[in-house]
């Protein structure tokens, strides 16, 4: 059995400490030299060195020392030496020590007998305390109260020895009487504390003596008082309503933590609807009243469990919690929201949207580098109660409609698919939330945003007005036509001819990386993005609105596509809505001049780069559409887009049902519960041990680790083998992974006729792996095995390998014998953990994270979507990508993952396949990630296992 250890100090290996040098120190007369080599000598046994040549050396010259230095340093070396033989029994010498310990308990100065009793708190032998007993009840009465606090504390750790009652029989009424005559505070609580831990009904009766006082205890006190109750509670239920009482008067204590314990206390103590409410008003007032943001973070934390326990009583509470807004910490106002929404109803709904309103405005009208991402977090919580409750919607959309032009991009996405979703699922605001969109679209500066909108209005452009005001407006931001005329062209391509022209602030010789969409770079031109950069547009003004042309003159033409394709819906729906075919004509004529225009624009020679061939196609296929039109493409444009539309929102709100019950059905059990084994009652006449042991076999049964047969099976699977069958040692090793921990059981087995000494494992490790303990020597008897341990510590998710080698010698041979190891990988799997993240949060992480790894996809599987769930089973990730979306039989298939390692690391993948002509798949996996390490592992994790089968 392990030798306990009460103390920890940090020791650098590298420093030389002999114990002749050591010693020679300790003998000197240099009280400095003295406290060098005692800080040595206590290193050295804390890492497992024994030193028995010290000991006379340390009374000789040491403990005659009067530095508080020394004497502070003896304590602790005495702590932690050795002061029994193998039997247990104390050794004779260390009566020694009994002598200069009395002389400290009877020291005149404060600080030595302080620490003396703070010492014998961690001294178990009976042998040695029972003679200072007498010294230790004497400073009970000291006139300082650091000695007698102490004095205190040395009482109660003697009096819980299993042999305290016979070396202080009277030690409560001892502690009692100090208890009512001490006026110190710590010295009250530490009198107090001992009662509770070694005479509880005594400490009852001071408490329920004292119950109008328990007030103005102080907050070391009370909170002794506190943990009593608790105990007392559980252990009486009956008398549980004074009790209450006691931490009801606590509530209104001066000291923060009193006031949290007592909160905690009442949940876990009562359910009763008075006392939940107290509960989480005092929680609530915390959160105003503390500055501390960890604080607040632990407080929110606490009032989530109480959501979960006691919804209905936090319904009342909710705007209470939303005072904790004011707080400018994004993880506080994050946390807050997501309480918040949690306990929104019919009732309080108007009240909370109104909150969040008078939120969005702040934001609009304060300065601050994080309003972008609050007032982003602040739309996602209106889009939830918009998607809640419908009714709410008509007063939050308009609103929010003046950010779509935002500088937060993420922000103003945000708002735009709140908007595109609202106008499909609520058909009453469809008319005001289009002539509103169709108003504020020139203010819109982001690419992204700009396309959604012209998806919506595209789509939901329905009555004749309504098309032609959407005609009208994208006219308007496009400007004049054509985009660049051909003198324009050849006079911008001669002046980038003459780079020695340095009348412009940047030339053509100027040229950058630009980051795509994709991910990829490309190298664009800042003279050509300067030539071809709209005039400023300063809101509010309407002088040129022309968002769109300078966001398709900096070379978007993918954009610039989608413009083409609203273009088209609105002239195909103009053709239905319009009984004039020559205003119809005119329409059609101006959308393909657009069209053309963009065509000959993607073809100019001094653009950044030209038009792509993705959206050369889709622009192609709009004109060929709109100059020869049939009834089936008709409808796949004008009916098709909103019916997927639809049913993925249909599909979006299945699954959020399906998660929300099944959270529904996790049972929430505080850690206080008692367990009830059904499966027990009936089994009568067991003793109490083996009732136990049934319970504990039932338990690992239960999570999984003692299933018999087929538990062996899978701890035989996971045995991994470090040495070969004729190498004179065999080894192998389990090895067990958990969280921040692995564990390696070896086994080692002495496979010679002859007895090993010295034997040791040495073990090293690669990547963010960590060998906690030191390797001990071990004499192992012939054919006879051992079992060693070592554990290692993981710091990041990264495949890590761990190797080494057996050292040992025999008496036969004089040199030392090495068998080296077999490697042992730590598999990156076993690390990360499926979950969950919206769909722009995945495409915001995607185009931050700055690690990729691109793998290309080489299997033997040929249907795509079984390629798909081998790689999601083998990476243990789950897929983003709804079912829905990967119905069918198309030839190719793109889908997200996302996983997150217990670090809080985020993994991406991408699959992107395709179908060949032969039958065979080929196309990318790709990951992203913020660290190298995760993105090389899941890599190779990929490369190795995407083959299948295997």
């Amino acid at each position: 059995m392990e030798k306990s250890c009460a103390l920890l100090v940090h020791f650098d290996k590298g420093m030389p400490a002999m114990a002749n040098e050591i010693k020679e120190a300790m003998e000197s007369n240099d009280v400095p030299a003295k406290i060098d080599a005692m800080k040595k000598a206590i290193m050295l046994l804390l890492n497992g060195e024994t030193l028995p040549q010290l000991f006379i050396t340390i009374v000789r010259y040491v403990l005659p020392s009067e530095d508080h230095t020394i004497q502070k340093l003896l304590l602790l070396y005495l702590e932690i030496i050795d002061k029994t033989d193998a039997r247990g029994r104390v050794l004779p010498e260390m009566i020694l020590i009994c002598q200069n310990l009395r002389n400290n308990l009877q020291h005149p100065n404060e600080y030595l007998r302080g620490v003396t009793l703070r010492f014998l708190c961690r001294l178990p032998e009976p042998e040695l305390l029972e003679p200072l007993i007498p010294s230790v009840l004497s400073n009970l009465e000291h006139r300082h109260p650091f000695v007698r606090r102490h004095a205190l504390l040395a009482v109660a750790a003697i009096y819980r020895l299993p042999q305290g009652e016979q070396l202080l029989p009277d030690a409560p009424d001892t502690v009692g009487r100090a208890l009512d005559s001490e006026q110190d505070l710590s010295a009250r609580r530490n009198a107090f504390l001992m009662l509770c831990h070694c005479s509880q009904d005594r400490a009852v009766a001071h408490l329920l003596a004292h119950v109008d006082a328990v007030a103005g205890w102080g907050e070391l006190m009370q909170m002794v008082a506190l943990d009593l109750v608790c105990k007392v509670c559980r252990s009486k239920p009956a008398e549980k309503g004074r009790y209450i009482k006691i931490i009801i008067s606590l509530l209104a204590a001066p000291s923060a933590a009193v006031v949290y314990e007592c909160a905690g206390a009442l949940v876990s103590l009562s359910s009763a609807p008075t006392a939940i409410r107290a509960a989480a008003n005092t929680y609530c007032q915390l959160l105003l009243s503390q500055s501390d943001n960890n604080v607040k973070l632990i407080i929110l934390d606490r009032l989530a469990e109480l959501k979960s326990c006691h919804r209905e009583t936090m319904v009342e509470m909710i705007m209470d919690v939303l005072r904790a807004l004011a707080s400018p910490n994004l993880d506080i106002r994050r946390k807050t929201l997501d309480i918040a929404l949690d306990l929104i109803t019919p009732r309080n709904v108007d009240e909370v949207v109104l909150t969040l309103k008078k939120e969005v405005v702040k934001t609009q009208s304060a300065e601050h580098e994080k309003n972008g991402e609050y007032r982003q977090m602040l739309v996602q919580a209106i889009h939830s109660c918009a998607l809640k409750f419908p009714e709410v919607a008509s007063t939050v959309v308009h609103l929010l409609m003046d950010f779509l032009g935002d500088s937060n991009v993420a922000s103003a996405i945000d708002v735009v698919l709140f908007v595109r979703e609202i106008t499909e699922t609520n058909p009453k605001l469809r008319v005001s939330v289009i002539t509103r969109l169709l108003d504020t679209f020139y203010q819109i500066r982001a690419a992204l945003v700009c396309s959604c909108a012209l998806w919506i209005i595209g789509e939901y452009c329905l009555s004749l007005s309504e098309v032609e005001s959407g005609i009208a407006t994208i006219k308007q931001c496009l400007g004049d036509l054509p985009f660049y005329t051909a003198i324009e062209e050849q006079e911008a391509a001669n002046s980038l001819k003459k780079p020695q022209q340095m009348n412009s602030s940047v030339t053509a010789a100027s040229r950058r990386p630009a980051v795509l969409a994709d991910g990829t770079y490309a190298t664009q031109s800042a003279a050509s993005e300067i030539a071809f950069s709209a005039p400023t547009f300063v809101p509010g003004s309407l002088a040129s609105p022309r968002n769109l042309r300078s966001l398709i003159l900096a070379g978007d033409f993918f954009l610039g596509a989608v413009v083409a394709c609203t273009l088209t819906k609105l002239v195909l729906r103009l053709e239905e809505v319009q009984p004039s075919k020559a205003e119809v004509n005119k329409a059609c004529g101006g959308a393909l001049l657009i069209m053309v225009s963009m065509l000959q624009l993607g073809q100019s020679s001094v653009l950044p780069h030209p038009i792509d061939n993705d959206s050369y196609d889709r622009i192609v296929l709009c004109i060929r559409l709109l100059c020869n039109t049939g009834d089936k493409v008709r409808k796949i444009w004008l009916q098709s887009c909103r019916q997927s539309f639809a049913k993925m929102l249909a599909d979006k709100q299945l699954r959020e049902t399906e998660e929300i019950k099944a959270k529904a059905q996790i049972s929430h059990a505080q850690p206080d519960d008692l367990i009830d084994f059904y499966h027990l009652k009936s089994r009568k006449g067991m003793s109490q041990l083996e009732l136990e042991d049934e319970v504990q076999d039932d338990l690992k049964r239960a999570t999984g680790e003692f299933t018999k047969d087929e538990d062996d099976a899978n701890k035989l699977n996971r045995i991994l083998q470090l040495t070969g069958f004729s190498d004179p040692v065999y080894a192998e090793a389990y090895v067990t992974v958990h969280h921040y921990d692995i564990v390696l059981d070896v086994t080692i087995i002495n496979r010679t006729k002859d007895t090993l000494q010295n034997l040791c494992l040495e073990l090293a490790t690669m990547g963010d792996l960590k060998l906690v303990e030191r390797p001990q020597n071990y004499t192992l008897a012939p054919e006879s095995s051992k079992q060693i341990k070592a554990n290692i510590k993981v710091s990041s998710t990264e495949t890590g390998v761990v190797f080494g080698n057996i050292v040992y010698e025999t008496s036969n041979v004089l040199d030392r014998m090495v068998i080296v190891l077999n490697d042992i990988h730590i598999d990156i799997m076993d690390y990360i953990s499926p979950a969950t993240c919206a769909d722009v949060a995945f495409r915001t992480m995607w185009a931050e994270f700055e690690w990729e790894n691109k793998v290309a996809v080489n299997t033997t599987i040929q249907d795509e979507k079984e390629f798909l769930n081998h790689i999601v089973k083998s990476t243990n990730m789950k897929c983003l990508t709804p079912l829905s979306a990967l119905d069918g039989d198309c030839g190719f298939l793109a889908a997200n993952l996302y996983a997150k390692s217990v670090f809080g690391e985020d993994a991406l993948v991408n699959v992107s396949i395709e179908k060949q002509a032969e039958g065979k798949l080929s196309g990318y996996i790709r990951i992203r990630s913020k660290t190298q390490g995760i993105a090389l592992s899941l890599g190779d994790k990929i490369t190795l296992k995407q083959k299948g089968g295997s």
